[in-house]
Formats: structure tokens, sequence, C-alpha cells
């Protein structure tokens, strides 16, 4: 099938609307939200779902909370409501998807057919709203759903540097932030510098290693006057409450590293232990094998096939991304590499979600190749 410009680049938007952090302006995603909406409306991502959609998906999630978003909210991608996330199960059994866990996800991946698409729920961090206002949803609707634990966020340690960093800027105060010997005043005045602010650090600091950009937003945050003291034992669960939530059979509790880490950036030493080490914390607290691991930040420069090799020589049966995509039958033979569709909390629109499940973004941004290159 050819694909003409304009159709490949609203494609393209299509599938940035939907990354985490993305760097897509105001109008881009205005424009990638239109052309989503219009395929839902007049049907059109369903004519190529039967060979677009593949064998379902797996969702990601952070944070799920009814709190209004503030006018500066650049981490707001990670957040959805409580409703969203009710209108979103809705959707998925409309569009004839089963809700599985990921045992019956893997399960389902490993067998040599599969007739009915499913849905896995995952949430990433161990996140306190996750038990106060995702799990009654997923209990009223009876859907299994996985939350990844970083087991130092668990002991109380979480170092939520991108909540941190956001609370620095949004305090209102000129900021100094110096990197590769280059200091870039940071005017945060009002909402616009702020975001002009975001745009201008935050991918510069994701290149450091995870100790210096740690150590640079809690500089930042000095600078600021922002204590981040209470911060972890507000936001983050503690271990009876995660293993509380985990005797639920709805629930399951993956791994999630110790610290949060980029695996891709550390020695293999120590990517090897940052996971086994967070595997064993778990089987100890909970008393019962962890089989799922999530690399944090996931993307392609925080987890590699040597991150992928590890996670399945540990043990685990599956390991995700942040990559995005869908799940085909090819997946089975990249378990520890699979891709999720993330629900962007700045994009709470059911529609979208229907036209990015159905598949046809993806496979025209990836030129309909179902794995993409490791």
């Amino acid at each position: 099938m050819g694909v003409g410009r304009e159709s490949r680049s609203t494609s393209i938007a299509c599938f940035n609307l939907n990354r985490i952090g993305s760097r897509m302006s105001a109008a881009s995603q205005a424009v990638a939200r239109t052309a989503l909406v219009a395929m839902y409306r007049t049907g059109s991502h369903r004519l190529l779902a039967p060979i677009t959609r593949g064998l379902g998906a797996i969702l990601m999630l952070h944070s799920v909370s009814p709190a209004p978003q503030p006018a500066f909210a650049p981490n707001g991608g990670l957040r959805v409501t409580p409703e969203f996330l009710d209108r979103t199960i809705r959707l998925v059994r409309s569009e004839g998807y089963d809700t599985v866990s990921l045992d019956e996800a893997h399960r389902r991946l490993s067998a040599p057919n599969t007739p009915k698409p499913f849905v896995s729920f995952t949430l990433d961090d161990g996140y306190r709203d996750n038990l106060e206002h995702a799990y009654p949803v997923f209990q009223r609707h009876n859907v299994p759903f996985c939350i990844y634990v970083p087991t130092s966020f668990a002991d109380g340690h979480a170092d939520l540097w991108w909540t941190k960093l956001e609370m620095a800027l949004a305090a209102g105060r000129t900021l100094r932030h110096e990197l590769n010997g280059l200091t870039r005043v940071l005017q945060c005045s009002n909402v616009a510098q702020q975001y002009r602010a975001w745009d201008a650090i935050y991918w510069n600091l994701r290149t450091l290693d995870e100790q210096a950009m740690r150590a640079a937003v809690q500089g930042l945050c000095d600078q600021a006057g922002v204590d981040t003291g209470g911060l972890a034992a507000r936001e983050i669960m503690t271990w009876d409450e995660v293993t509380a939530l985990a005797r639920d059979p709805l629930c399951t509790i993956g791994a999630h590293t110790v610290n949060h880490t980029a695996v891709a950036k550390l020695p293999e030493a120590q990517a090897r232990e940052e996971m086994l080490r967070s595997k064993i914390g778990l089987e100890e607290r909970l008393g019962r094998p962890v089989r799922h691991f999530s690399y944090p930040y996931g993307s392609e420069a925080d987890a590699g096939p040597r991150d992928f090799a590890l996670a399945s020589g540990l043990g685990f049966a599956t390991a995700v991304t942040t990559r995005k995509g869908l799940l085909f039958p090819e997946h089975r033979e990249h378990m520890t590499a699979l891709p999720r569709l993330s629900l962007n909390g700045k994009v709470q629109d059911e529609r979208m979600l229907a036209v990015l499940l159905g598949g046809a973004p993806f496979a025209l941004r990836n030129r309909f190749r179902r794995v993409s290159a490791a």
C-alpha cells in the first residue's frame, strides 16, 4: 500500500503523540489529536486492524489520581484520572479485547494460536495512588494488573528526580544550571518560562549518568528553596501497602530495579546486580516468584540487547520497555524486550487510544515491520 507524504507525516505525529516526555510542539500535538479523532470518527482505524493490531497490547501507566493538573505540569503525561482508566477498560472490552494478567499474556504470546486479542495493564514505580485510586477501578471491573516496584522506593528511599525538577522550576525563582562547563540562566517566573526552562534542560539531564543527574536536580531544588524531604513518603507505597495489595489475585508485582536506574548506562555487572537484587528483594517480601520486569525509563538509550539478555538469564518470563507498539507472534522470540502503549495523561481520550490499539499509526510509522530493531 502506497503512503503519501502527508499521510506518512500524520501517522508519525499520531505515533509520537503517545510518547512520554515528547518534544512535540503544541501545534504538532493538536495536528496529531485531530488526525486520530478523524480516524476514529470515520472508522478507518478498523480497516487495517485485522493485519495491524496483532495479538494485543501491554498498556503502560504510572500515576492514577483525580487531582487536577496544575498549569505547569511537564510530568502530566505520567498521570491519568481514575475516570479515564475506567473509560479505558470499558473501551478495550467493547473493542473485543480480553483483559489478562502478564502471566496469561506470556502464555498467549508463547502459544501458536491466540484467537482473541488481549490487553494487559501495567503501572510503573509503585505510586501510592495506584492503591488508593487505580486499584478500586481494577477491582470494580475484575481486571488483572501489574505494578513494577523499585525495591528502594518501597524502602522509603525513592528519588523522584523528575518530580523534584518540576517542583524546582515551579517555585518561580531564577535558577542557574551548569552542564559541560556552560552555565544556563533559567527564568521561571511564569508558566511559559517554566516550560521553556524544562525543555532547555530535561533532555540534557537525561544524557548524564544517574548520580550526576540526580545531584544536578537536587542542586536546582536547593537554589529554589524547595523542600523535597517528604516527597517519597507522600507519593510511594510502603512495603506494607505493596504486600497487602499483592494478596489480591488480580495484582501482580513486578521488578523495576533497586534504584530506578537506567540499566544501559551501567556496567554489565552492576546492571545485572540492580535487576537481580530487585527480583530477590521482592521475592523475599512477597514469598512468591517474581516473573516480570520493567526497565526504568525503558527507551532505546536506557535498555538494549545486553539488558534484554540479562533479564532472560535472570529468569524473567517477560520484560517491558517504553518503546511504543503492539504485540505480534514475532515477539515470542523477544519476551524480554516487549513494547507498550502508554496511557498519556495529556491525551486522555479513549477515541485516540482505540485508533492506536488498531495499530495503523504504528504500522505506517514502522513501514509495517512488526518488531522494531533492537
